[in-house]
């Protein structure tokens, strides 16, 4: 749809072979003649504020994957300084269902938190679910005192609270983003995922070994109240509404995105949402990626400590090597994205299958290896970061693709197909568990190879059915007038 000033709300038109359009008409420029610097920007500083409240919620995430390890009364566990902090006599199929709790709750929230913060915009939904997740993690020493069965429930609830956090962040960046700086902005914000991972994981070892495991949900819950309370404070759910955004800016983006800035009504396409293939295309991939991730976020410390007999601290530092790799190489990804973008070098479709592909079939390659590196740590360590690592490149692909398609619905469609990709979050960990009963090296082969053949499923799922052109059930539709072909108004799509 054409918008004032010449800017057009479509990444893409829809006949794919004209899928080199520029996303912004270079003839065409803002108030002042120029576009203003990301640096010290709002939209930059809404990135960083994003970047460390999912810094934050990921580790809220995953430091019961390594406190595990002191909370279990296991063979290989390292003794506490202090002999008062209590262990449990968790089997290991036990152990597989409280580390997937989480996704239990997690996946119930997606497509209502889109949903809604598609409507009534985002600050107040990622804000809510950073800080109810942490405000639950609080108790998560007592809930493990009374019976597995509790903490089971409590990991629930946290992620009840978190599932809204991933789709408000796409909602806001609907009508934050100017569609040639998406890659960069949304890679920023979410590549706090990895760079949470990569401090949550180290930081719980040490706490564990120097404090106790009980410690570390209390520090971490209490990080996450804080930021929370920045986060009120500091945070507009679009341009128009910021008190310190500058004019130039907000002209900027309105121009780029169009003045609706993305948000939809109450009404959505359903139908043709359900029937969409690229969308179907997302959300296998999605399914295929994160079941590898997920294996490896919630059971890596455990292969470490059953398989590698790291002790507590080289467990945590080491399970979290690959995510700074993969943090590095998000970011990266979504600069060189924008960048081919900007210059025209290739399509948006085209831009998104390369980086998919890269982010997939690499670091399957990569996991296999893993599962034939026997007991040595340096070559298990190393092709784990590197498949961590390359993993990355994935984020300027199909895990942005969801605002390529439909900018207008863009919350509502990172909460479906975040759905169903966290439905991995929830079996892999069962399916780790019951693959390694005997802590054998055979039994955590069959972990990472058949990882390495579900992630490469979703590449060649995305080459064949993936697409970065604007659906038509997406646009803007405008009634015209039968004589002047003026647009009528007064449409509910526009409203």
């Amino acid at each position: 749809m054409a918008l004032q000033n010449g800017y057009s709300i479509n990444s893409t038109p829809l006949d794919e072979s004209g899928d080199t359009t520029p996303l912004l008409k270079k003839e065409v420029v803002d108030i002042d003649d120029s576009v203003p610097p990301q640096c010290c920007s709002a939209r930059c500083n809404l990135a960083i504020m994003m970047f460390f409240g999912f810094s934050v919620v990921y580790g809220l995430r995953v430091n019961l994957s390594v406190a595990m390890v002191a909370m279990v009364n296991g063979t290989n566990s390292q003794p506490s300084l202090n002999s008062s902090i209590p262990q449990y006599s968790w089997d290991s199929p036990t152990q597989g269902l409280l580390l997937g709790a989480f996704f239990f709750g997690y996946l119930v929230t997606q497509i209502p938190g889109g949903y809604l913060a598609g409507h009534f915009g985002g600050s107040i939904f990622l804000g809510g679910g950073v800080l109810g997740t942490a405000a639950l993690t609080l108790l998560t020493p007592l809930a493990a005192q009374l019976g597995p069965y509790w903490l089971f429930g409590l990991r629930a609830l946290e992620g009840f609270g978190e599932g809204v956090t991933f789709p408000a962040m796409m909602a806001m960046w609907a009508r934050w983003a100017p569609p040639l700086e998406r890659s960069r902005l949304m890679t920023l914000s979410g590549s706090g995922a990895n760079f949470g991972a990569f401090v949550a994981l180290p930081l719980t070892g040490f706490i564990c070994h120097s404090l106790g495991w009980p410690a570390v949900f209390y520090m971490c819950g209490g990080a996450g109240c804080i930021w929370a309370v920045f986060w009120f404070i500091l945070v507009s759910d679009q341009p128009g509404t910021h008190p310190r955004i500058s004019t130039r800016e907000k002209h900027y983006i309105i121009n780029s995105i169009g003045k609706d800035g993305g948000a939809h009504g109450w009404s959505v396409p359903l139908l043709p949402m359900v029937l969409s293939v690229p969308l179907w295309a997302i959300i296998v991939s999605q399914m295929c990626a994160n079941w590898g991730y997920y294996t490896l976020l919630t059971s890596l410390p455990t292969y470490m400590d059953t398989v590698l007999h790291f002790d507590l601290r080289q467990n945590a530092f080491l399970s979290a090597l690959p995510y700074l790799g993969g943090w590095a190489f998000s970011v990266i990804s979504g600069v060189v994205a924008d960048s081919l973008l900007e210059k025209e070098l290739l399509s948006v479709t085209a831009v998104r299958k390369i980086f998919t592909i890269t982010g997939l079939l690499l670091p399957a390659a990569f996991l296999v290896a893993v599962g034939y590196s026997g007991c040595s740590g340096v070559l298990a360590v190393t092709f784990l970061t590197l498949s961590t690592t390359v993993g990355g490149t994935s984020a300027a692909g199909v895990f942005i693709n969801q605002i390529d398609i439909a900018p207008r619905y863009a919350g509502v469609l990172l909460g479906i197909t975040n759905t169903f990709a966290t439905i991995p979050g929830v079996v892999a960990p069962i399916v780790t568990g019951y693959l390694t009963k005997d802590h054998s090296l055979a039994g955590w082969r069959n972990v990472f190879c058949l990882s390495a053949g579900i992630s490469a499923g979703g590449a060649l799922v995305f080459t064949l059915f993936g697409s970065g052109k604007v659906q038509k059930w997406a646009l803007l539709i405008k009634r015209h007038d039968h004589y002047t072909g003026a647009p009528c108004v007064g449409d509910k799509r526009l409203l």
